[in-house]
C-alpha cells in the first residue's frame, strides 16, 4: 500500500513537472495575449490593401474567461483569422499576419513572446515602423519558421534568432533598413531556406554555410555582403536556389560544379575577378535561371551554356562578352528570356534566333554589331513580347501579316538608323512600352502611331529626334492610361501637348512649344516629374500649381515665363527639385518654399529675383544645391537666430551675378557639414526613385548647369560627392576668412570679381580635393603661397588682376598654367610670366614685351576664355566673360582706345 502510495505520488510529482514546464502558458493566456498584442498595436483601416480583401485582426474579439479561469466563451482564439491551434492540447502553434495592415511597431514586453509553443510566425507584408526587431523572440523554441518580409523592421538584426534549434525557414527580405552580419553556424543547423534579400546585411560568408547541410534556399542578394565566396559553399548539394547578385564580393568564383540540383544562380553585380573559370557551369545541367549581369568575364560567350538545355533565364549582360553568337546556342530550345546587352558582341545577328519559339524577351543592346538586321527575323516567334536592339542597324520590312506577327508589348529600338516610323506598327494593338529614341524620324507622328494600343500604352519615348508635330489637330494625347511620355530633343512647335491624367512621367523638353502652361497641367493628381525646360513658354505660373501634391521633379528652367512667384507647393509638397532659372520672374522668393522638407535641388539662376539672402531655406535639412545665380539679391549674408539656419547637407552654392556685398559669410563656412569632410567612398549619382511598371530608368538624375573651371557646364548628372561655391561677380569685401579652408570636400571655389583684401591664405593649400580656384580680379596682395603645390588635383587657377607680388610658384600642376593665370598684376615674376625675377624682360617674342598687351590682345582674349576649362571641353564660358568686360570697361578704353573695346565687347 506504501509502494502504491509512492508511487501515485511520484506519478502525479512528475505529470506537474511535465506540465510546469511544457505548458506554462494555459490556452486562455494564449488567446489574452493574442488579443493584448492586438491592442498594443496600430491597425490601420487601409481597404485599398493590395494584398488581402479584410483584415484579418477584425476577427480578433476579447475573450471572455470564466471565474474557475479554465474555460472561455465561444470566441476561441484557435478560430480567429491567422491562428492554428494543435489539435491535441489547443496551443497556439502558427500565427499569420501577413498582409494584415499593421501598423505600428514590437516592443521586447510585447505579449506575442508568450506564446511558447509557437512553431511558425509571420508578421510579413506590413509596416512596424522601423522599429527593431525585440531580441526576445529567440524565448520561442519552438520556431521552425519566421517570415518578417516587406515589413520595415530596421537597427541590429538579433544575431542568435540564426542559432534557434528548430528553425528551418528564416526570411527577412526587403526590410531595407535592417542591417546584421551572418554567425558562425553549428554542426546541427536545421536551416532549409535563409533569404536576406535587400536588406542592409553586410560581411562575410562564413566558412561554416557548409553546416547547413538541409539548405535548399540562399538568397543574399542585393545587400551589401564581401570579401570572397568561401569553397565551402560548394558543400551545399541541396541547394536549388543560390543568389548572390548586387553585393560586393571580390576575388575568384569558386567550382559550384557540386551543387548539382541548382535550379536558379545568381551571381551578377559583383566584383569579381576577371577571367575567371566558369567551366563548371556545364555541370549544373538542372539550371532553369542564370544570371551573369557584370561579371568581368571578358572572354566569349561560354561554350559551357550550351550544354543547359533546360536553361530558360539567361542574362549574361554588361560583362566584356566579346565574339559572336555561337550558333551552338540554338540547343536551348526551353529559353525564354536572353539578354545580352551592353557587351562587345560583333558580326552579325544569327537567324537562328527565329529557332527559339519560346523566347518571350530578347536584348540585344549597346553591342557591336555591325550588319543590318532584318526584323523579319522575328515575325515568326509569337511568343515574343519584349524585344530590345538599341544599337543596331535596323531594316523594316513590308512582308508581314496579322497572322504572322507576334504582338510585342515592349520594343526598343533606339539608335537604330530609322528614319521613319517602322511600318510594322501599324498592327501591333498591344504596345506597353514603345521607345525609339535618338533616330533619324522627322515629320509629324502619323495618326495610326496615336491610334493603336490607346488602351495600353504605358510608356512612350520618342526623345533626340526630328519631329515636328502630331498628325492629328487635337492637342490631347491619345493613350489613355499613359504613365510616361518623353518627346525631348525634336522640333515639336505649336502649343504643349495634353496627356491624360494617369500621367506620372512627362518630358518634352528642348523643342519649340510656345503658349502658356495651361492649367488642365494641375489635374494630373499622379505627375511625379514636369520637364517643360527650353521652349518658348510664356505667360505666368499656373495659380493651380500646388495642387500637383505628388509632383517630385518641376524643370521649367530657360522659356519666357515671367511674372513673380507666388506659390508653387502645398504644406505635404513632395518637390525634391525645383529649377526656374533661364526665366523672367521678379519680386522675392515665396517663403512658401521653406515648406518643401523634401527639396534637395533649388535653382532660381537667370532671373530677376529680388531680395536680401533667403536664410530662411536654411531650415531644409535635405537641400544639398542652392543656385541663385544672376538676379538682383542684395546686402550682407546674415542668418537669423528665430531659425535654424545651418544648411546641414549643402555642397553646392552658386551666388554669382548678384548685388551681394559685405564680408563673406564666416559662420556659414563654419558649420557646413557636407563640405567638410572628404568622401572616402563609391560616389553615386543625385536623383529620385519613380516606380513605373515600364522600362523607363527607375532612378531619375537631377541636372543642373553651373560655372566651373571658368566654364559654363550643363551637368546632366550629379555627382553625391561634388562640393562646389561660386560668389563670383558681387561685392563682398574683407578678408578671406580662415573658416573657408576647413571645407576640405570643396572642389571647385570661385570668389572672384569682388573686393576681397588681404592675402591669398596658405590654408588654402589643405583643400586637397579643389580642381578649380579662382580669385581673379579682387583687391589682394602678399605672395601666392607656396602651400597650393600640394594642390594635386587644380585643373584651373587663376589670381590675375589682384596686388600679388613676388615668384609664381612653379612645380606640380602649376607647371601647366599658362600666362592669364597671373596678368594684371605687375609685380610678380616668374614662369609662365615675361618678367623673371630678377627684374629683366625676357623678349623671346616681340608681340609679348608688354605684359597686359600680350594677354589682352584682340584675338587671344576670346582663346583665353575658351582654354581656360580644358579638360572639361571647348564650351565657353560666356556670362563670365561679358562680366570681366563689363566691370572693367574703362580700363579697356583707357589701354586700348575705345574703338577697340567697343569691338571686343561686341
Amino acid at each position: 500500500m506504501a509502494f502504491n502510495l509512492m508511487s501515485l505520488i511520484s506519478s502525479v510529482y512528475l505529470l506537474v513537472l511535465i506540465t510546469s514546464t511544457t505548458s506554462s502558458i494555459t490556452h486562455v493566456e494564449e488567446c489574452s495575449a493574442l488579443f493584448e498584442f492586438k491592442q498594443s498595436i496600430f491597425h490601420q483601416d487601409d481597404t485599398s490593401t493590395s494584398f488581402s480583401s479584410f483584415h484579418k485582426l477584425d476577427s480578433w474579439i476579447e475573450t471572455t474567461v470564466s471565474k474557475s479561469n479554465t474555460s472561455i466563451n465561444d470566441h476561441d482564439c484557435c478560430l480567429w483569422d491567422g491562428v492554428v491551434c494543435s489539435s491535441s492540447e489547443g496551443h497556439v502553434i502558427e500565427l499569420d499576419l501577413g498582409a494584415s495592415s499593421i501598423n505600428g511597431s514590437i516592443t521586447s514586453n510585447s505579449t506575442l513572446f508568450k506564446l511558447v509553443h509557437l512553431q511558425k510566425l509571420n508578421l510579413s507584408r506590413n509596416n512596424f515602423v522601423k522599429s527593431q526587431i525585440p531580441s526576445e523572440i529567440t524565448t520561442l523554441k519552438q520556431l521552425t519558421s519566421l517570415d518578417f518580409y516587406n515589413s520595415a523592421f530596421s537597427g541590429e538584426f538579433p544575431t542568435p534568432i540564426f542559432h534557434l534549434p528548430k528553425l528551418k525557414y528564416l526570411n527577412m527580405s526587403r526590410n531595407h533598413d535592417l542591417v546584421g552580419s551572418l554567425p558562425e553556424f553549428p554542426n546541427n543547423a536545421l536551416l532549409e531556406s535563409l533569404s536576406l534579400y535587400s536588406t542592409g546585411f553586410f560581411g562575410i560568408i562564413p566558412e561554416s554555410i557548409s553546416n547547413l547541410k538541409h539548405l535548399v534556399l540562399l538568397d543574399l542578394s542585393r545587400s551589401f555582403f564581401s570579401g570572397s565566396i568561401p569553397v565551402s559553399i560548394s558543400n551545399l548539394t541541396q541547394v536549388t536556389i543560390l543568389a548572390l547578385g548586387f553585393n560586393e564580393f571580390t576575388g575568384p568564383v569558386p567550382s559550384l560544379a557540386s551543387l548539382t540540383k541548382l535550379k536558379v544562380l545568381d551571381l551578377s553585380y559583383n566584383n569579381f575577378e576577371t577571367k575567371c573559370d566558369y567551366g563548371w557551369i556545364d555541370k549544373l545541367t538542372n539550371l532553369e535561371q542564370l544570371y551573369l549581369d557584370d561579371m568581368n568575364i571578358a572572354d566569349e560567350i561560354l561554350p559551357s551554356v550550351a550544354n543547359l538545355t533546360k536553361l530558360s533565364y539567361f542574362t549574361i549582360s554588361s560583362s566584356y562578352i566579346f565574339g559572336g553568337i555561337p550558333t551552338s546556342f540554338t540547343n536551348l530550345t526551353q529559353l525564354t528570356y536572353l539578354d545580352l546587352h551592353d557587351n562587345q558582341l560583333y558580326g552579325r545577328v544569327p537567324s537562328e534566333l527565329s529557332n527559339f519559339k519560346n523566347l518571350t524577351f530578347l536584348d540585344l543592346t549597346s553591342n557591336k554589331f555591325n550588319d543590318s538586321l532584318n526584323l523579319d527575323t522575328f515575325f515568326g516567334l509569337n511568343s515574343l513580347q519584349g524585344l530590345f536592339l538599341d544599337g543596331i542597324s535596323i531594316v523594316s520590312s513590308e512582308n508581314y501579316t496579322d497572322r504572322t506577327l507576334t504582338q510585342l508589348t515592349q520594343l526598343r529600338l533606339s539608335s537604330c538608323e530609322l528614319k521613319e516610323f517602322p511600318s510594322f506598327l501599324r498592327v501591333q494593338r498591344q504596345m506597353e512600352s514603345l521607345v525609339l529614341f535618338k533616330n533619324k524620324i522627322g515629320g509629324l507622328i502619323p495618326a495610326w502611331i496615336l491610334n493603336n494600343s490607346r488602351e495600353s500604352m504605358l510608356y512612350i519615348d520618342l526623345s533626340d529626334n526630328v519631329i515636328t508635330g502630331f498628325d492629328q489637330h487635337s492637342r490631347l494625347l491619345p493613350w489613355v492610361r499613359l504613365q510616361a511620355i518623353r518627346i525631348y530633343n525634336n522640333l515639336l512647335s505649336g502649343r504643349l501637348p495634353i496627356p491624360p491624367k494617369t500621367i506620372v512621367y512627362y518630358s518634352v523638353s528642348n523643342n519649340k512649344i510656345i503658349g502658356e502652361i495651361p492649367p488642365l497641367i494641375c489635374q494630373f493628381e499622379s505627375l511625379q516629374f514636369l520637364d517643360l525646360s527650353n521652349n518658348s513658354l510664356t505667360g505666368t505660373l499656373p495659380s493651380c500649381l500646388p495642387e500637383l501634391s505628388n509632383l517630385i521633379v518641376l524643370d521649367l528652367n530657360r522659356n519666357k515665363l515671367h511674372g513673380t512667384v507666388t506659390n508653387i507647393n502645398t504644406n505635404e509638397s513632395q518637390l525634391k527639385m525645383i529649377d526656374l532659372s533661364g526665366n523672367r520672374f521678379t519680386g522675392p522668393l515665396p517663403k512658401s518654399l521653406a515648406n518643401c522638407t523634401n527639396l534637395e535641388v533649388l535653382n532660381i539662376g537667370d532671373n530677376s529675383f529680388d531680395g536680401v539672402f533667403p536664410f530662411w531655406l536654411g531650415t531644409l535639412t535635405e537641400l544639398q544645391v542652392l543656385i541663385l545665380r544672376s538676379n538682383k539679391f542684395f546686402g550682407a549674408i546674415q542668418d537669423s537666430s528665430t531659425f535654424n539656419v545651418e544648411f546641414p547637407k549643402l555642397r553646392i552654392m552658386d551666388l554669382s551675378n548678384n548685388s551681394f556685398s559685405g564680408q563673406l559669410p564666416d559662420k556659414y563656412f563654419k558649420i557646413w557639414k557636407s563640405m567638410k569632410s572628404v568622401y572616402a567612398g563609391n560616389s553615386s549619382i543625385m536623383g529620385f526613385d519613380i516606380s513605373i511598371p515600364t522600362c523607363l530608368p527607375r532612378e531619375i538624375p537631377y541636372t543642373m548647369t553651373l560655372i566651373n573651371k571658368g566654364v559654363k557646364t550643363e551637368y546632366a548628372k550629379i555627382l553625391n560627392i561634388f562640393n562646389a561655391i561660386d560668389f563670383s561677380c558681387n561685392s563682398f569685401e574683407g578678408e578671406i576668412p580662415q573658416s573657408l579652408t576647413d571645407l576640405q570636400g570643396l572642389e571647385s571655389l570661385n570668389l572672384s570679381n569682388n573686393h576681397l583684401t588681404g592675402y591669398v591664405l596658405p590654408s588654402l593649400g589643405n583643400l586637397k580635393n579643389l580642381e578649380s580656384l579662382d580669385l581673379s580680379h579682387n583687391e589682394l596682395s602678399g605672395k601666392i603661397p607656396q602651400e597650393l603645390l600640394q594642390l594635386g588635383f587644380l585643373a584651373m587657377f587663376n589670381v590675375s588682376f589682384n596686388h600679388l607680388e613676388g615668384r609664381v610658384p612653379s612645380g606640380n600642376q602649376f607647371n601647366t598654367f599658362e600666362n592669364h593665370s597671373y596678368v594684371g598684376n605687375p609685380l610678380l615674376c616668374g614662369q609662365p610670366l615675361s618678367i623673371d625675377c630678377q627684374g629683366s624682360t625676357t623678349s623671346t617674342n616681340p608681340h609679348t614685351s608688354d605684359e597686359n598687351e600680350s594677354f589682352l590682345s584682340g584675338d587671344v582674349i576670346v582663346w583665353v576664355f575658351i582654354l581656360t576649362g580644358f579638360g572639361i571641353g571647348l564650351v565657353i564660358g560666356i556670362n563670365v566673360g561679358n562680366s570681366v568686360y563689363g566691370r572693367y570697361r574703362s580700363w579697356f578704353n583707357q589701354l586700348y582706345g575705345m574703338r577697340k573695346a567697343t569691338t571686343l565687347l561686341e
